[in-house]
């Protein structure tokens, strides 16, 4: 069974293969300018290209790297996550905002708040912490 280490190096790798680096933190700074201008159908559309560039990478190309140390991976949950982890009864989300914020989603014509998305390097402490409280 991979290590926790390896795991986590292939999910850099798998994310990494799709964007590099500055891709996905690219991606965080477009979607946080078009809350900083408050256009809300721009925020539609970034909002969910990018969480569906985060979220299929987990449901493509990690699924059998976890499956593999007994992690299921189901769709998330919580809005700015990228996938919901399990094992043995116990699970966790790695997010792509900071935990504990309001999910800023324009539900109507109005903008709920800007979130505080996390940059790539971020996000893979998210999976780590994640990955680490269910293998323990």
């Amino acid at each position: 069974m991979p290590s926790l280490n390896e795991t986590s190096a292939r999910i850099r790798a798998a994310h990494l293969l799709v964007r590099s680096t500055e891709e996905w933190d690219t991606l965080s700074k477009e979607l946080l300018r078009a809350y900083d201008l408050k256009d809300i159908d721009k925020i539609e559309m970034l909002r969910e290209s990018f969480l569906a560039a985060w979220k299929s990478v987990a449901r493509n190309l990690l699924t059998d790297t976890l499956n593999a140390i007994d992690i299921a991976v189901t769709p998330a949950v919580h809005p700015w996550g990228i996938a919901t982890l399990e094992t043995a009864g116990r699970s966790c989300e790695p997010l792509v905002s900071s935990p504990g914020e309001l999910p800023a989603f324009p539900k109507t014509t109005t903008v709920y708040g800007r979130p505080r998305l996390l940059s790539f390097e971020e996000v893979m402490a998210e999976y780590n912490t994640c990955l680490a409280s269910l293998l323990r």
